[in-house]
């Protein structure tokens, strides 16, 4: 029988649900096991490929509010049905989060809708739905009345925010005394669950390094002449699918693990489980090495660094220089023989780089494994 209780903390400083009911408490423990990143991030994948393939379907208005009810009924009825999650939830700091899925939501949905719309009109050889009118806007007075009258709805939602929900103002800095967990402002989280899988100097400095170079580089690399001036996704596929991934799975996903699942000593925790400070996660990290000689040949490992390393060293040359290679014979000769072979190559890098990443969260998922290469005498680890 469903029971009402009233939120407070429990002996253990866990809070208590709102409602106790069997059923509930097992989906709870479903949705928390399924919370943990080696079966969240391929989840969401999952949906980022259903996403991309059926944009035509689940664009079309009555799927979308039918879409949006139910993931809104879920995402905030969830506070009605357990204390914990309502914490997380309405942190200052977790309010932001929050609104900004909402709007990528609502800007992602305007740009596929209009895709689906483009795409089907130019493959019934119909001409698209703005082709006819004048792209031109005056700066007097459309565009500065436009902007002013935005200056004064975000000014007056700053000062409502500010007016509504508390600053998350905390004692001064002590490094006697951090913070747990200490976290990175939101746009920086997913910088630091990089962090979890790679050293700082590839995490915090390389990484970020290449995303910004790629991000330059794409108006050169990209010479499509299809799809310019519209939104579309049936003449673009390869520049979207890619950048859509790293941007959705690969940095939005990854905020949202930092934001709202990743708590005390920055252990996993499940939407609706309580961040114990004092709870203790067994990890056993094993190298590359490790696997080649001792579990592999039995051996002890090799007292020369590079022997120790050589399949690490061997591996993530290949997987960095060589393998853009082979997709430029194999299954990228066609867009090899079209970019020609300077912005091929500059594109293929970024991309196995980018490719790194997934590739290293699911070996640590699924083998503990640490590092491809670990060499501390010369503080190089990737």
């Amino acid at each position: 029988m469903t029971q009402f209780i009233i939120p407070t903390l429990a002996s253990g400083g866990a809070g208590k649900p709102f409602f106790t009911n069997p059923a509930i408490e097992k989906i709870k423990d479903l949705v928390n096991a399924l919370s943990v990143p080696e079966f969240s991030l391929p989840i969401f994948t999952v949906g980022f490929i259903l996403m991309m393939l059926w944009y035509r379907k689940w664009t079309k208005p009555k799927v979308i509010i039918a879409l949006t009810a139910g993931a809104c009924v879920f995402y905030f009825g969830s506070m009605l049905i357990d204390y914990n999650y309502l914490l997380i939830l309405k942190k200052p700091d977790n309010v932001p989060i929050t609104i900004m899925l909402l709007a990528m939501g609502l800007c992602l949905w305007v740009a596929f809708r209009q895709a689906a719309i483009n795409d089907a009109r130019l493959e019934a050889g119909l001409p698209l739905p703005d082709a006819d009118k004048e792209d031109k806007v005056l700066v007097w007075p459309d565009l500065v009345y436009t902007e002013m009258i935005c200056m004064v709805l975000a000014s007056a939602a700053l000062v409502l925010w500010s007016i509504v929900l508390r600053a998350p103002l905390e004692s001064p800095a002590n490094p006697a005394g951090p913070p747990n967990p200490s976290k990175a402002p939101w746009y920086f989280l997913g910088l630091q669950e990089m962090l979890v899988y790679f050293d700082p100097w590839i995490a915090g400095v390389i990484l970020p390094g290449l995303i910004v170079t790629g991000l330059i580089a794409m108006p050169y690399i990209d010479i499509n002449p299809k799809g310019n001036g519209f939104y579309t996704i049936a003449q673009r596929k390869f520049a979207l699918w890619v950048w859509l991934f790293g941007f959705l799975i690969l940095w939005v996903v990854l905020i949202v693990f930092g934001t709202f699942l990743r708590g005390p000593n920055w252990n996993f925790f499940g939407p609706y489980e309580y961040w114990d400070s004092h709870l203790q996660v067994p990890l056993t990290n094993i190298n590359l090495s490790d696997y080649f000689w001792v579990f592999g040949l039995g051996q002890p490992l090799p007292k020369n660094p590079f022997a120790r390393e050589a399949v690490g060293i061997v591996f993530t040359a290949f997987w960095c220089l060589a393998l853009p290679v082979v997709l430029a014979r194999t299954v990228m000769y066609r867009m090899y023989n079209q970019m020609g072979s300077t912005r091929f190559y500059i594109m293929a890098f970024h991309l196995v780089i980018m490719a790194m990443l997934p590739l290293k969260m699911v070996l640590r998922w699924l083998f503990t494994l640490k590092y491809f290469v670990y060499l501390p005498e010369f503080n190089l680890n990737i």
